[in-house]
């Protein structure tokens, strides 16, 4: 395999570990080429590899209202013939009320249009696209925000999210290289209220919870997190990949998270997202 990967931020950088191991052959942007990867707008070098990949994979979402890899590369991604795949959003879906959502449910409805609108357009390159929910791991999880003061609760009974940890992303990308092109859910087996979630995060640290906040008190981008209600379903991903989770439900991957964290990691801030991450 010789992959390519727009955006090697938090998860990116996991499947690049992974697969290198393996034997792969990987080379990955950022915005200015740091760390040894590709600066996103060197346009010899990242066409070069475009043209000698066998994989590329997006993890870049979209910026000002567009996709930036497919407004400055799409034209050549069209006339690859690498395996093409992208690190989508399960916010495609939008609200659905509580209920559960899958790759039937119709897609194009959430909050965010460009990633509506990036979501269709890998898709129609044929590319697989794995839509995420809330991605947590090492460095970046409940655990982080409980221990370093940040975290809170909001009372909104019946507020449902998923989730998935990053080591499972891992794993069903790595599957979905192999699988016919279409969209995949990577989703955990257990939706469920942040609220517990962060409770069972401060129990493991022997802290007492967050305390409850009003809704109207946080940032807009916070209050957009509680916009929307959904339940999302990973049986494709189960029947087509043959994925098996490695932590079917939050239990599971914060239990492990806590067993290999220190007392020096465990107060440390959380990782910043930057537009490189998924």
């Amino acid at each position: 395999m010789r992959l390519l990967i727009f955006g090697q931020g938090y998860t990116a950088a996991r499947l690049r570990t992974h697969l290198e191991a393996k034997g792969a052959r990987v080379a990955g942007t950022t915005r200015d080429g740091r760390e040894g990867t590709l600066a996103f707008a060197d346009t010899d070098r990242v066409g070069f590899e475009i043209a000698n990949a066998t994989h590329i994979l997006s993890s870049v979402p979209p910026a000002e209202g567009v996709d930036p890899v497919l407004t400055t590369y799409g034209a050549a991604l069209a006339d690859s013939r690498a395996t093409l795949a992208y690190l989508s959003s399960t916010g495609v879906y939008g609200d659905a009320a509580g209920a559960w959502v899958d790759e039937t449910t119709p897609a194009g409805t959430g909050r965010r249009p460009a990633r509506n609108q990036a979501d269709a357009d890998w898709l129609a390159l044929g590319a697989r696209v794995f839509r995420l929910p809330g991605i947590y791991g090492p460095g970046r999880s409940p655990l982080t925000r409980v221990a370093s003061g940040e975290a809170h609760r909001v009372d909104l009974p019946g507020q449902v999210f998923s989730r998935v940890h990053v080591g499972d992303i891992v794993s069903g990308v790595t599957l979905g290289f192999d699988a016919p092109a279409g969209a995949y859910n990577l989703s955990d087996d257990y939706p469920c209220g942040q609220n517990e979630v962060i409770e069972h995060a401060a129990r493991l640290l022997h802290l007492p919870p967050p305390p409850f906040v009003p809704l109207e008190s946080l940032s807009p981008m916070g209050r957009s997190f509680y916009a929307e209600n959904r339940r999302v379903a990973n049986g494709k991903a189960k029947r087509v990949l043959g994925w098996r989770l490695a932590y079917p439900d939050y239990r599971f991957g914060l239990r492990a998270l806590s067993a290999i964290t220190s007392p020096v990691s465990a107060i440390a801030a959380p990782l910043a997202a930057s537009h490189d991450q998924r």
